[in-house]
């Protein structure tokens, strides 16, 4: 089981070229990878993208990639030899208008503005390619590998939460005989002490008991209850993404137990069906988190 929040980072380097991407990912409904990078290394953003999907189903995943380049031809140096003929020119003319002693040397001219300008040499893709590759897959790893420690903390819990689930609607089965017998028997007093001289019909109060018990079963509630904690627990096994599939069984484990609450016609059936709500919707916040 996997969580979606995780961090992870990788770095590779080679002939004076280093590349390291950092991964940081929280829960979403859907993958959603935001990244940023400098405009001439565009060309890798199609390449990440398919990693993460390949081994990423869910999650809002943030890229952060950093790049150096210290080779001797990763920049080169133009001057604008038109621009600078235009400076001496007016420098020129100044000076014999002004009467000026010509000074103006070679590294104060290239200092002149826009007069020198430093760009980016073209990269070598498929160099810039191989190394993103190798960090991508490196820090892919250590994200995995955070998210799916932090899933098994999360499994841990969401396994006693579905075992006290399973408890209640243990005890709740249990008690619900106890509370058809209970009204039959308070039903049987209230008439002997109201017609205390008269014989009370057994057949009528048999048939009345018998419709609210008909009225009060949750036989098939608690059958489908167990079924869906069977299949909760199976889901925590899975070698797969399951936190959609985990969200639509605890729906139905709700659904059950507001059933069970409407038909209730006891306090302390009541409590329980209230007490498995309360663990219901734990379980649903930390499924939210489960890739």
């Amino acid at each position: 089981m996997y969580s979606m929040t995780g961090y992870g980072r990788g770095t590779a380097a080679a002939d004076g070229r280093e590349l390291t991407i950092e991964l940081k990912s929280v829960n979403h409904r859907y993958l959603d990878v935001s990244m940023r990078l400098p405009r001439h290394l565009l060309f890798l953003e199609d390449g990440i993208r398919a990693g993460l999907s390949a081994a990423l189903s869910r999650g809002h995943v943030d890229v952060f990639l950093n790049y150096r380049n210290t080779r001797s031809d990763a920049r080169s140096v133009t001057i604008n030899t038109g621009l600078l003929e235009a400076y001496l020119s007016a420098a020129h003319e100044a000076g014999e208008r002004f009467g000026l002693r010509d000074d103006l040397g070679l590294t104060a001219a290239l200092r002149l503005p826009d007069v020198t300008e430093v760009c980016e040499a073209d990269e070598d893709r498929d160099a810039v390619l191989a190394l993103c590759s190798e960090a991508l897959s490196c820090a892919i790893a250590a994200l995995r590998d955070m998210r799916r420690l932090e899933g098994e903390r999360l499994k841990a819990d969401l396994a006693s939460r579905v075992d006290a689930v399973f408890g209640l609607a243990e005890e709740i089965a249990a008690r619900a005989p106890l509370v058809i017998e209970e009204y039959r028997a308070k039903l049987n007093e209230r008439i002997e002490q109201l017609l205390e001289k008269t014989e009370v019909d057994r057949a009528r109060l048999a048939t009345e008991v018998a419709l609210f018990a008909d009225r009060a079963s949750i036989d098939e509630e608690i059958v489908r209850l167990r079924s869906h904690v069977a299949q909760m627990r199976l889901l925590f096994e899975e070698g797969e993404p399951v936190g959609r599939r985990m969200d639509f069984v605890v729906q139905e484990m709700n659904r059950e137990f507001n059933t069970i609450g409407s038909k209730a016609n006891d306090g302390e059936l009541t409590a329980r069906v209230l007490s498995g709500k309360a663990e219901i919707e734990k379980i649903r916040e930390q499924i939210q988190n489960i890739e």
